[in-house]
Parts: structure tokens; C-alpha cells; sequence
């Protein structure tokens, strides 16, 4: 017998097989406006591969199967091993063969290519983020490598700059392919690496390319699986930024061993660790002393990729609500057509805009390292847009969520793995407090930062008032910035920055908007019916 309480009708089957770079026409066109329109037919078929149903699944797969530690083998030897599912190899297979990591920094790189580099970032981001954290890693850590690599590691930057993932476990000398991981947070200091306690002593003379011997512990040691990390430690000169391979140039196995895995919030797909150093052989990169200024090298490229993924993440929300509420039917029409969701789903749009023309502005500018105006406004804006990007990312979500009701809130759905993956942005690489620490720090030792932004004001002013009275304000406490209102310093620098950009290159409407709904501080915005449309149309590649 055959029973049937009911027929499943208005329920949207959840969003696959779309194109990722197609259907997002702000990120098209500011990768041509950014010099890597060169770069659009490698986007758009690496959109729909990604965007497919195959793709989510290993999306899926490698957070609901996460990495397993195998401290020890059968026989009580040590192993330090971290076992992924099948899923992870093949994420990092693709965007290895896509050269997330390393494209800007081949020998014939293409103008633009940091931009083409950071768009194909937001496309893998939208699929599955665990994955990018050895990618940018790795992207951080080459151009020290390639100046700072001790001689007998310089076979190294063969498979760095391959496009070959190589999990095995072997010697650098004898791989197609690595990946390189960062070790600097201890327990006692987290950012504040000056209270690093771990030692390292010279073996044989001291000074660059030598080899030390490392004692003490890394409590946040990413990628414990890298085939050599990049680590802070305190020699004699003091904090001083070792290489440290994971395999011997001799084959065999580098004291690192890794205690446990993190249990976290989200990035489940992801290995991090914490591993004690005893007697570890790491080899000193640069001159003792010269730590911190590794550090804040790597971060520039670390810290912007957490906005790029924040940024992903969003986007990847605001297409799955979208293509619920435009098919998802209530009180006798479309979701979209509700005169409170259309405001609610253009606005999220609207944010998304502005994001990523600045975004890409910026990607633009960390790809010109020979340029003093760019590296400036890379220097000043990137832990900016960290702070301002990533924060956002949680309200995002959750207002996504809240689009497709409580199907949303359901782990069938992605938004829920989305959602748990929003905070770590915020905290890698520096929290918010000491991205906002580093705007100041900026501020106060490149007088070329206030100059810019000076400049910035001065080539934008008069074409919106809301931008004329923020710029005012900014300006007025830029001539005696105070530390307690870092945060709110730092937020309309890099608003004022995004409307600068918006105010040249969009529509005016859709530029005006963006002025009030972000600047204007005494109440909700009403966007206008045409530039709902017109923002909706963009924001699933209509236009």
C-alpha cells in the first residue's frame, strides 16, 4: 500500500551549477577596469567548474570528514601525520593547478596579475575556505623566500612556483610541488610576538642562511601538514623569522611535534595545530632581529586575503538567498517582488559593490611593489579592509539566513558552515583591535598616508555632500588621532576610500545610495524601485 500525506511544491532546490565569475557583474568589470581582462576566460570557466554541484560537494565533504592527527604508528613510533578525505587533496589539487598561490610572483607575470590572482581567490573561496589558508600562506611567504632563502634550500623555488600539488611526505629536493606554513603564536603573548619565549641557538656561526636549533612551542601552527613553515623565534640579535622544513634536506624527520588539533568553530576542513619544537633545525632567514619586519611583509598579503575571503563568503551568501527569493513564493507573489525583501536583498547588492571595486582597487596596488603611491595605499588600507570586511561578514550571513527562513538555519543548507567560518578572518592574522593599531601606526610613520589621503578627498570632493561632510570629520581627527577611537578611524578611512571609488566608476544613483546607506549617519536609506532592479539584475549577472 502507498501512503501520500502531501506534494512538496515552492520549495527552491538548493543553488548548483551556476557560473561564479559570470554571474557577478561588479567583479567582472573591475577586473577589466583593474588591468586583468587578459585573465576573464580563465575566470569564466573556472566560475562554472566551481560553480557546479561536483564542486560544492567536495565543498561539503571535506568539512563534514575533518583532518585526523596520527600521533604515533602501531608500533609507538612517532608519525606527526595529518590524514585529509579525498575531497581536501582535490580542492587543493585545483587551486594549486590554478596558481592561487603564486601567480604574481612567476617571472613572467602579466600586469594585472595580482588582480586576476585575487579574483580567482573569490571564486574558490565561495566553494570551500579551509583550503586557501596553506594557499595564502604559501603566497605570503614566497617573495621572502625568493630574497631570503638560504642557499642550499634554493632548489625550493622550483616546486613554489609549480603548478603541482604534492602531499607526499619527502624532502623539498624531491617534490613537484610545496606548500609552505607560518608558526608564530605562543600561549602567553597570541599578536603580541615580542613575548615569544621560544629559543634558537646557533649551531655553527650566526648571521643569514645559518643553521639553528629551536626549542619551545607554537600554539597556533597552521597547516601542521606545510613541507616548512616560517616560524618566530628569539636568538641573540632577538625575534628573529626561521625557515623550518618539515624533512631534512638529509630525509629525515625535523623535530616538530604536534600535540593536538585544534577543535574550532568552523574552518573544520582545516588542520590547526599546536606542536612543540625539541631541538628543531631551522635555518635563519634575513638577519637577527628582523622578525617583526618578515612579519608585517607576509601579513600585507595574509591580511588581504582574509578580506578577500570575508568578501567571498558574502557573496556566496547573497547568491544563495538570492536565487531562493526570486523563485520562493509568499502571499501570492515572489519573494523578490516583497517591497521589504527587495530593499533588504538590494542593500546586501549595494554593500557588495562597494566592497569589491575597492577590493580589487587594492589587489591592484599590492601588485605594483615598485610603486611608492601603491605600496602606500596597500600599507594603509589593507589591515583596513581586514578590519571592515571581515566584520561584516557575520551580520551578512545571518541576514542571508533569515531570507530563506528556517530552511537557512539548516546544516543541508551551506549558510550554517558559512556563518561558522565568518569570525576566523576577523582573528587571523591580527584581530580587529590590532588592525586598527596598524592604521594608526601607519599614519603616524608615513606622513604619505595622510597625503593620500588627502588627495583622495581632494580629486573626489563636491560630488556628494555626504562624502564632503565625512571627509571633513575624518580629516579633522586625523590631526590628532587618539588610540580609543581607532576603530571608528579606521572604518571611515576605508569607507571614504570605497565611496572615492564608487563615486567614479558607478552609476551616480547607485554611488549616491552607497553614500547614504554608509555614510549618512541619521537613518535608514529607501533605494528607489529602478535601482533595486538595477542592483538585483547585477548581482546574479543580468547586466
Amino acid at each position: 500500500m502507498e501512503w501520500e500525506t502531501h506534494r512538496v511544491f515552492n520549495q527552491p532546490k538548493p543553488l548548483s551549477n551556476s557560473n561564479l565569475f559570470l554571474s557577478d557583474s561588479p567583479l567582472r568589470e573591475a577586473v577589466n577596469r583593474q588591468q586583468a581582462g587578459w585573465d576573464t576566460d580563465v575566470l569564466a570557466s573556472l566560475g562554472q567548474q566551481l560553480g557546479s554541484a561536483e564542486s560544492l560537494e567536495l565543498g561539503r565533504l571535506a568539512n563534514a570528514n575533518p583532518p585526523e592527527l596520527l600521533r604515533f604508528d602501531a608500533t609507538g613510533e612517532r608519525l606527526d601525520e595529518v590524514r585529509f578525505h579525498p575531497a581536501w587533496h582535490l580542492l587543493m589539487q585545483g587551486l594549486i593547478a590554478n596558481r592561487v598561490h603564486n601567480l604574481p610572483w612567476e617571472e613572467e607575470a602579466r600586469i594585472g596579475s595580482s588582480v586576476a590572482r585575487a579574483a580567482r581567490f573569490i571564486l574558490h573561496a565561495q566553494v570551500e575556505a579551509g583550503t586557501l589558508c596553506p594557499i595564502t600562506m604559501t603566497f605570503g611567504a614566497i617573495p621572502l623566500l625568493q630574497k631570503t632563502l638560504p642557499a642550499e634550500f634554493s632548489h625550493w623555488l622550483t616546486p613554489l612556483l609549480s603548478d603541482r600539488y604534492d602531499p607526499h611526505l619527502h624532502a623539498g629536493a624531491q617534490k613537484k610541488g610545496v606548500l609552505i606554513g607560518m608558526g608564530m603564536t605562543e600561549k602567553q603573548g597570541g599578536s603580541d610576538v615580542l613575548s615569544n619565549t621560544t629559543r634558537a641557538t646557533a649551531l655553527e656561526g650566526r648571521g643569514p642562511g645559518k643553521a639553528y636549533r629551536l626549542i619551545g612551542h607554537k600554539w597556533f601552527f597552521s597547516v601542521p601538514q606545510s613541507d616548512a613553515h616560517l616560524v618566530l623565534a628569539q636568538a641573540d640579535g632577538g625575534l628573529s623569522c626561521f625557515f623550518l622544513p618539515r624533512v631534512l634536506p638529509d630525509g629525515e624527520r625535523n623535530a616538530i611535534h604536534i600535540e593536538r588539533l585544534k577543535d574550532k568553530l568552523g574552518n573544520r576542513s582545516n588542520a590547526s595545530s599546536e606542536v612543540e619544537f625539541r631541538n628543531a633545525t631551522a635555518w635563519l632567514l634575513g638577519e637577527e632581529g628582523e622578525g617583526i619586519r618578515h612579519i608585517l611583509q607576509m601579513g600585507a598579503h595574509t591580511r588581504f586575503d582574509c578580506a578577500l575571503g570575508s568578501h567571498a563568503m558574502m557573496r556566496r551568501a547573497l547568491s544563495v538567498a538570492l536565487y531562493h527569493v526570486f523563485q520562493r513564493q509568499a502571499f501570492g507573489k515572489a519573494l523578490v517582488e516583497q517591497p521589504i525583501m527587495r530593499q533588504v536583498m538590494s542593500k546586501m547588492a549595494l554593500r557588495l559593490e562597494g566592497q569589491t571595486q575597492i577590493l580589487m582597487r587594492l589587489a591592484a596596488a599590492t601588485g605594483a611593489p615598485h610603486n611608492p603611491g601603491e605600496q602606500v595605499l596597500s600599507r594603509l588600507l589593507t589591515p583596513a579592509a581586514k578590519f571592515e570586511v571581515c566584520r561584516q561578514g557575520m551580520p551578512f550571513v545571518a541576514e542571508a539566513m533569515e531570507a530563506l527562513g528556517g530552511i537557512g538555519y539548516c546544516e543541508e543548507n551551506e549558510l550554517p558552515r558559512l556563518y561558522r567560518e565568518m569570525p576566523v578572518n576577523s582573528i587571523w592574522e591580527g584581530s580587529g583591535n590590532i588592525m586598527c593599531l596598524d592604521v594608526l601606526r601607519t599614519l603616524k610613520k608615513l606622513p604619505a598616508a595622510a597625503e593620500m589621503l588627502q588627495q583622495i578627498v581632494h580629486q573626489t570632493r563636491g560630488q556628494n555632500r555626504l562624502f564632503d561632510r565625512a571627509s571633513r570629520q575624518l580629516l579633522q581627527r586625523l590631526r590628532a588621532p587618539e588610540e580609543a577611537q581607532a576603530r571608528w578611524l579606521t572604518s571611515q578611512i576605508f569607507n571614504l576610500c570605497t565611496a572615492a571609488q564608487m563615486l567614479e566608476f558607478s552609476p551616480p544613483p547607485m554611488a549616491d545610495a552607497w553614500c547614504r546607506m554608509v555614510l549618512d549617519e541619521r537613518g535608514e536609506t529607501l533605494l528607489p524601485e529602478r535601482l533595486c532592479q538595477q542592483l538585483l539584475n547585477r548581482a546574479i549577472g543580468a547586466e
